[in-house]
């Protein structure tokens, strides 16, 4: 008969020579880098780190900054590639001194861009990690060639800055595609939450005596995720995934009147859903609650229509 203390023993020394083997193999880059990063801008939980990540992120906007910054370097590259080419068959100085503005707008954007980019992959899981590392660099190339070109067009080295220009758009251009499948394909910075289909009329999702207090308690309906929680003697309900990456709320902290995601410590409002802390910016679509019969019921509220 097999010693049941054996196979324990065993089990313990292939875990922790797994432990071991985990420890000794080196980290990609791109995770290496995003802990550091991370270690940063958490700073320890220092209040005036989070108010500026808060800001960084866009929790005060609802959308995500960096989606809305990136637009301007964009548009002002691409403006001057347009005014290089007019430039090339037109007359007079005027598209050659457009076109050297649009590339200086284009990196001061692409500077706020940068700032928000980095502050929103601090946060990314793999493998949307590794194709925002490359997006990344690629960016950093793309900025590097328009540096390059205004410097040459200082120097009036005109043609060799439109050549530089040409490079640097090229690199943007592919930057910009892998931006996108961040977006589709892993679903960076969109509401996980959308698409989620509450109860319009109420039903019975858990019964009372179920719901221990101050415990964040997960109950479903259809397939669907809520997040149960009695506070202060009051009951709150609302969407149980985080809207920044499906962290679970029923395995988060409560503070006060709000939970903690344990993914990546987004903190919502038990009241609203409104977001408190980032990085997420999507708020939490919140339920109405009652209790009858013994059991909690909740139905979708209007300001949750659009889930």
């Amino acid at each position: 008969m097999t010693n049941p203390n054996t196979i324990a023993n065993e089990e313990i020394f292939t875990d922790r020579e797994t432990e071991e083997l985990n420890a000794s193999t080196p980290r990609p880059i791109d995770e290496r880098l995003q802990k550091t990063i991370d270690k940063a801008l958490y700073a320890n939980g220092n209040p005036v780190a989070q108010k500026i990540r808060n800001f960084l992120n866009g929790t005060w906007l609802g959308e995500p900054l960096h989606a809305v910054l990136t637009d301007v370097p964009i548009g002002a590259w691409t403006v001057a590639v347009a005014f290089d080419a007019l430039d090339l068959i037109g007359q007079g100085d005027d598209f050659a001194r457009a076109a050297d503005t649009s590339i200086a707008i284009g990196l001061a954007g692409a500077a706020g861009a940068a700032l928000t980019g980095i502050t929103d992959w601090s946060d990314v899981d793999p493998p949307a990690r590794r194709t925002g590392f490359l997006h990344a660099l690629l960016n950093i190339g793309a900025t590097a060639l328009f540096t390059t070109s205004l410097v040459l067009r200082k120097r009036k080295e005109r043609d060799s800055g439109r050549v530089a220009s040409a490079l640097g758009y090229a690199l943007m251009s592919y930057s910009a595609h892998l931006g996108g499948s961040m977006v589709y394909e892993h679903q960076v910075g969109v509401d996980r939450t959308a698409g989620q289909k509450f109860p319009e009329e109420f039903v019975a999702v858990l019964p009372e005596s179920k719901l221990v207090d101050e415990t964040p308690t997960r109950a479903v309906h259809a397939g669907v995720p809520i997040l149960l929680v009695r506070h202060a003697g009051r009951l709150f309900a609302m969407g149980e995934r985080c809207s920044h990456f499906s962290g679970p709320l029923s395995e988060g902290k409560l503070e006060g009147n709000s939970i903690v995601c344990p993914y990546h410590a987004s903190r919502f409002s038990l009241e609203d859903g409104r977001v408190i802390n980032g990085p997420a910016v999507h708020p939490q679509p919140c339920l109405e609650v009652r209790v009858r019969d013994g059991q909690i019921e909740v139905r979708k509220t209007p300001t949750a229509a659009g889930h």
